[in-house]
């Protein structure tokens, strides 16, 4: 198969499309990020890239503690806005209608709507170029109940989808089984 050089790139796929909360000068306010993923296991934790100039940041930064939330495909409306207007003009929460709860951390806005929540407290925050990487130990999960299947978060009842970069600029629902995962790597055996 012929390869195409590209240069760097921030091509990794899927990017889970995410709500990241923080109160802000005394409200809930969340961004749309794609740019986040599982950290560690023992103890839990997840990072999520997010630019310097971004108001949710400084949320963060002054309370240690933030929320990731995972919207179903029926909030990519209300995603994309929290991606393209700026908590800073505008209360994000009251105009996407978003049902917000606070968990174990008191300063760290949940959002009822989306099928799984989680609250972390900032463990480690890494600046970077254009972005910081904050790292944040999950001190609590919320997953709604129309969501489970024998006690356990079903993908296909919480229905994520993920963003696409350009030149598509989309966003994709989580696609067909391909096959059983810790399984169908033993046919090579």
């Amino acid at each position: 198969m012929a390869k195409v050089l590209m240069g760097p790139r921030t091509w990794l796929y899927p990017m889970p499309a995410l709500l990241v909360g923080a109160d802000v000068d005394g409200r809930a306010n969340f961004m749309a990020v794609a740019w986040g993923g599982i950290a560690n296991g023992e103890p839990p934790m997840l990072s999520v890239a997010i630019r310097h100039s971004r108001h949710t940041l400084k949320g963060i930064r002054e309370n240690q503690a933030f929320s990731v939330n995972i919207p179903a495909c029926d909030l990519v409306k209300e995603t994309d806005y929290c991606g393209i207007e700026s908590g800073a003009r505008v209360d994000k929460a009251a105009t996407c209608h978003f049902k917000v709860f606070y968990g174990k951390l008191e300063n760290a806005p949940l959002i009822e709507q989306c099928p799984i929540n989680l609250e972390c407290r900032v463990a480690h925050i890494l600046e970077l170029d254009s972005h910081t990487l904050v790292i944040g130990r999950i001190e609590e999960t919320h997953v709604s109940e129309s969501c489970l299947t024998d006690g356990k978060p079903d993908v296909a009842k919480m229905m994520p989808f993920s963003y696409v970069s350009s030149p598509a600029s989309h966003y994709r629902a989580l696609g067909e089984v391909v096959a059983s995962a810790f399984s169908v790597g033993k046919e090579l055996k």
